[in-house]
């Protein structure tokens, strides 16, 4: 493998608790009642918005309800991203081996651009991602394979050349989407059957794992 391209949220970073914290403030904000951490789990992987929409009742996911949770939600994550966030045990050693190993590393999340940066920034500072992208303006959220080709295309390797690493059908639906390999990771927001539907190439226990398969 020439490349590699790991999602962020459930991958890389732990993100739950600090995401759950943002969702309850928005909805506190705006005199909704709290949702649980597991409920929170169940509802991340399509980007702020389908994330803050679930989290409302049925009766309640109006235009002006959403536009109101997304400016308390931004305003209240963008202060707090990692007052609990941190990486799972063994990614900051497999991010270092994957280097030595000259591959190149890029991050594909579904997560909004400016936090996306702001993470890779603080938790892998000496990690030479070759792109670091997430949700933009016109730009399509995975499972849609748009953010993979455009990665593809920085890196200048052919989709045969690189693996998707991911926690969550999203994941292993964006790879299959792209034409690349799939490796899902079983310590992230979804259980390992979920992964195993859809028939990734690796599925993966631990960090360290995901290397001999790159050699």
């Amino acid at each position: 493998m020439k490349l590699v391209i790991f999602d962020l949220d459930g991958t890389l970073l732990n993100t739950l608790k600090d995401l759950m914290c943002a969702v309850n403030a928005a909805l506190a904000t705006c005199n909704f009642p709290p949702r649980t951490q597991e409920e929170i789990q169940q509802f991340v992987g399509n980007g702020v918005s389908k994330l803050l929409e679930r989290s409302l009742a049925q009766g309640e996911k109006t235009p002006e309800h959403l536009t109101r949770l997304k400016s308390a939600f931004f305003t209240y994550y963008d202060a707090h991203l990692w007052d609990y966030t941190q990486p799972y045990p063994g990614i900051k050693k497999l991010l270092q081996g994957l280097a030595s190993r000259h591959v190149q590393l890029a991050i594909a999340s579904n997560k909004y651009q400016s936090a996306v940066e702001r993470l890779a920034a603080h938790f892998f500072p000496q990690v030479p991602f070759a792109a670091v992208l997430g949700q933009r303006e016109g730009i399509p959220t995975k499972p849609n394979p748009q953010i993979v080709f455009e990665i593809l295309k920085i890196a200048g390797v052919s989709p045969a050349d690189a693996l998707y690493v991911g926690d969550s059908a999203v994941d292993m639906q964006t790879a299959q989407n792209a034409g690349v390999k799939a490796c899902g990771v079983t310590w992230g927001f979804r259980p390992r059957a979920t992964l195993a539907a859809y028939c990734p190439a690796w599925l993966v226990d631990a960090p360290k794992e995901i290397l001999p398969y790159i050699d």
